[in-house]
């Protein structure tokens, strides 16, 4: 048994693909409309593209949406990816305009970062 797909819930998918893809750098997956302007748009690392998916999940259930906004709120981060240079990675986000609450910081054997997303979320780059 291994995770194949892993979600986050997004108000807006488009958005959320332009800065996944392009701030990011993860790649589409499968786009595919599902109705009524909601797609099932998932996105995987470049570097390992048949690995894990990313769910850009449209936040359809109400429940989603207070779980998000309460994240958010208290600054908790909604997922993590790790990054094999957290310098590296944080100074190009950096450059890009991505605004971090934590900037690389030693936890004991990692380092971490956390960003913000645009879409309601904290991500925590993690670095081993």
């Amino acid at each position: 048994m291994r995770i194949n797909i892993t979600s986050i819930y997004v108000a807006d998918q488009q958005k959320a693909l332009d800065f996944y893809t392009r701030v990011l750098g993860f790649e589409v997956k499968h786009d595919i409309p599902v109705g009524e302007g909601a797609r099932w748009l998932t996105l995987v690392s470049p570097s390992d593209p048949e690995g894990t998916e990313l769910l850009l999940e449209p936040m359809g259930h109400p429940a989603a949406a207070v779980f998000c906004e309460a994240l958010y709120a208290d600054g908790l981060p909604f997922t993590q990816f790790e990054v094999a240079d957290i310098a590296a990675e944080y100074q190009r986000l950096l450059d890009l305009g991505v605004r971090f609450t934590m900037e690389p910081t030693a936890a004991g054997p990692v380092t971490v970062a956390v960003l913000d997303d645009t879409c309601g979320h904290y991500i925590q780059l993690i670095q081993a």
